[in-house]
């Protein structure tokens, strides 16, 4: 359980990397896109918060395309990065279940053994005091 904790723990992390990483794909293609016009000679269109061109060139075409990349490695990685971190949650909480559940049968264990040790120097005491008479 321990090993899933820390495998989902790294899961997250590389989830998170992934998200920057879409992050930055995303950026470098909207500053793409936005700096082609110097070539193209035209305005971009817009769809909500992406620029676009409807002409085939070259650096709008790789413009468009971290656009679309970045949109779905930031979409993955959130959505990846909150499930891992739901699992490691689970993990975590079955672990303390599983601790909970060992310290209690060990705090029996060791009850019952200051219980047995009382009653062997009870019955050591008895057996002196017996010999003494």
């Amino acid at each position: 359980m321990h090993e899933k904790a820390e495998e989902s723990r790294h899961n997250e992390t590389t989830a998170y990397l992934m998200f920057l990483a879409g992050t930055v794909f995303f950026v470098g293609g909207v500053l793409e896109t936005l700096f082609i016009y110097q070539f193209v000679g035209t305005v971009p269109e817009w769809f909500i918060f992406i620029p676009y061109y409807t002409e085939p060139h070259v650096g709008a075409m790789m413009g468009l395309a971290l656009i679309i990349g970045g949109l779905t490695l930031i979409v993955y990685g959130i959505v990846a990065g909150i499930n891992y971190s739901r699992d490691r949650g689970w993990y975590m909480n079955e672990l303390r279940k599983a601790n909970s559940i060992e310290e209690a049968l060990l705090s029996r264990e060791t009850a019952t053994v200051k219980e047995e040790v009382r009653k062997q120097k009870t019955a050591a005491k008895k057996a002196s005091k017996h010999l003494e008479k």
